[in-house]
Order: C-alpha cells, then sequence, then structure tokens
C-alpha cells in the first residue's frame, strides 16, 4: 500500500506532542520523542481500528453496501 501521511512532533515542557495531520483524532503526548514516534503508530491503529467498526456498526443489515480494498496512491 502506497500511502503517506503526515506525523508532526513538538517539544512542550512535558516532553513531546505528536499528532497526525490527515487523521483527527491520532494525538499522543510522551516524555520523549521516541516514545511519542511509537505512541503516535499505536494511536492511528486505533483510531483507523475504531472508525472500521462505527462504520459497519452504522451499516449492519445493509444489503446495498460494497466493501472493497482502497489503495492511497501518492498524488503525481
Amino acid at each position: 500500500m502506497s500511502a503517506q501521511l503526515t506525523a508532526v512532533f513538538r517539544e512542550v515542557p512535558e516532553g513531546f506532542i505528536g499528532w497526525v495531520e490527515e487523521i483527527p483524532g491520532a494525538n499522543v503526548q510522551e516524555a520523549s520523542l521516541a516514545e511519542a514516534r511509537e505512541s503516535l503508530a499505536e494511536a492511528v491503529a486505533l483510531v483507523l481500528a475504531g472508525n472500521r467498526e462505527l462504520a459497519r456498526a452504522a451499516l449492519e443489515g445493509a444489503s446495498d453496501v460494497i466493501r472493497e480494498p482502497f489503495r492511497l496512491e501518492p498524488a503525481a
């Protein structure tokens, strides 16, 4: 899968905060940059899994739904 998102990290008095510009809700605060990077990857996975579950629940029982893989290719 070709997808590139933008992680943003900012140093604050407590350590580092981080978020992904393209995924609202995926944000973290950790003592070190390395910890923030690791936690952000986990946060993104949790947000995507949560969104997937919400979408499936909202469409439960619908017979006119088509699900298929979606690839995000970088813009030329």
